[in-house]
């Protein structure tokens, strides 16, 4: 039938191929003549609103952590000629929102001091790379979004998990390679993948995740537009550092987004450092900039651009609130630059002596958790005994990961490569139609290897 994503001169060519093949084509409720890019769903998405948008919900400047990096908006009407983005809401700061991020935050960061741990002690194999310094992006992004969206990580990809829902005990032992594990063990520390989460993996070169995350959100719409799937309404958050930003896939996967006006929230992790190299050295700044702004790269596709302080929870939460209501609302895509740091090296094997240690220790004494809890008892949120209840739970909760870890099975050899091939046993099928794997010579020959 008539479809968006073909030429109105070939519809016809389409049909008939699809009828020679024995597909029975019908009408689909869309105008051939208007493109994607032009369709909205917002009519037949009911209209998310949050309590944070009533002016009394929302925080006032005074009562906010103090900011590292003043937040700042590219306007993408003046700079694009596109509608320009609506303002961020703010959260409603109450008890429930406050406790519930910061333990989301202290998991994370005793999670990775755990494995940080671990991998010394020889429990963990390969690269690890940590995340400390950064939990205010993954907590204010991800715990915003609902179990059924989609989000695509980096190698930098524990917590992510963890902040979308996935077990402490899972991922440990995945980390652990164990048959336990989030993916029993085949993944380890950079391919996280969990499809109860809708966690689309970890990745270990940076700028794969981006082309995922972009096919996640264009199925979304292509099964909402064309295949009338009214649930279709999921939104999909791609996150990555700001060394990828100046590789292909990011450039390529924004103009697409923008094109098709799919429902992804692309966010910016700059922790100022791809591996050794300085954010400032390696990215060349925009006419009339002084020093590169990667937000402003947005307006440039037709979608907002906003740089915020990765180290505050609560701006970050702001700004995720607004991004992803736009993108479920079928306004498009957004660009989020949360400016962070990580306060270890690139990963457990990086002796981190590159970065200046003047530097680290700046941003060290702006940990967004000390800050955040600073501002739950400063503002009389909850009480100090209740935090010290959260950060006990927590602590208990990632020494039984390790402990389940620790216990949990080895995969089997059996097991190695299963997942390469197309057929599920991993080593084919014989002529005479059975698996390979099956005959006694070939177990013979596995058990003497």
């Amino acid at each position: 039938g008539p479809c968006p994503f073909v030429p109105e001169s070939h519809q016809w060519t389409v049909r008939r191929r699809l009828v020679s093949i024995g597909v029975r084509t019908s009408t689909v409720a869309c105008d051939t003549r208007t493109p994607l890019s032009n369709m909205s769903y917002a009519a037949r998405v009911p209209r998310t609103t949050h309590a944070a948008r009533s002016p009394r919900n929302r925080v006032g400047v005074a009562n906010r952590p103090a900011r590292i990096l003043k937040a700042q908006s590219a306007d993408t009407k003046s700079q694009s000629g596109a509608k320009g983005a609506a303002n961020a809401s703010s959260p409603k700061v109450d008890s429930e929102n406050a406790l519930m991020l910061y333990e989301d935050m202290f998991l994370g960061r005793e999670f990775e001091d755990m494995c940080a741990q671990m991998y010394y002690r020889g429990k963990m194999f390969g690269f690890v790379h940590l995340y400390s310094g950064q939990e205010a992006v993954s907590t204010g992004f991800i715990k915003n979004l609902r179990q059924d969206d989609f989000i695509c990580s980096t190698y930098r990809d524990h917590v992510h998990a963890l902040s979308k829902g996935v077990p402490a005990r899972e991922v440990m032992a995945e980390l652990f390679g164990k048959t336990t594990g989030l993916c029993r063990g085949q993944g380890g520390s950079m391919h996280m993948f969990s499809q109860e989460y809708n966690m689309l993996g970890g990745f270990a070169f940076i700028g794969e995740g981006i082309p995922v995350a972009l096919g996640s959100a264009f199925q979304t719409r292509y099964r909402r537009e064309v295949l009338q799937d009214e649930s279709a309404d999921q939104v999909t958050m791609a996150f990555f550092g700001d060394g990828t930003c100046n590789v292909g896939q990011f450039y390529e996967c924004l103009n697409m987004a923008s094109l098709y006006k799919l429902p992804i929230v692309f966010v910016v992790e700059n922790n100022l450092w791809a591996i050794g190299m300085s954010h400032f050295r390696a990215t060349s700044p925009s006419l009339g900039d002084k020093e590169p702004f990667i937000y402003k790269k947005g307006p440039a596709f037709g979608m907002p651009g906003h740089r915020i302080n990765g180290m505050d929870v609560l701006e970050c939460q702001k700004y995720a609130l607004d991004a992803i209501e736009r993108a479920r609302n079928g306004e498009g895509p957004t660009l989020i630059e949360a400016e962070t740091y990580r306060f270890r090296g690139h990963s457990l094997a990086d002796p981190d002596e590159l970065r200046d240690p003047a530097e680290k220790a700046k941003f060290a004494a702006r940990d967004p958790i000390p800050a955040f809890k600073k501002y739950i008892l400063d503002n009389k949120i909850a009480s100090e005994e209740k935090l010290k209840e959260i950060e006990k739970k927590i602590t208990d909760t990632v020494e039984d990961s390790v402990e389940f870890a620790d216990e949990s099975p080895l995969p089997a050899r059996s097991q190695l490569l299963e997942n390469v091939f197309a057929d599920p046993k991993g080593f084919g099928i014989g002529m005479d139609g059975h698996y390979v794997c099956e005959s006694p010579g070939f177990t013979e020959g596995m058990s003497r290897v």
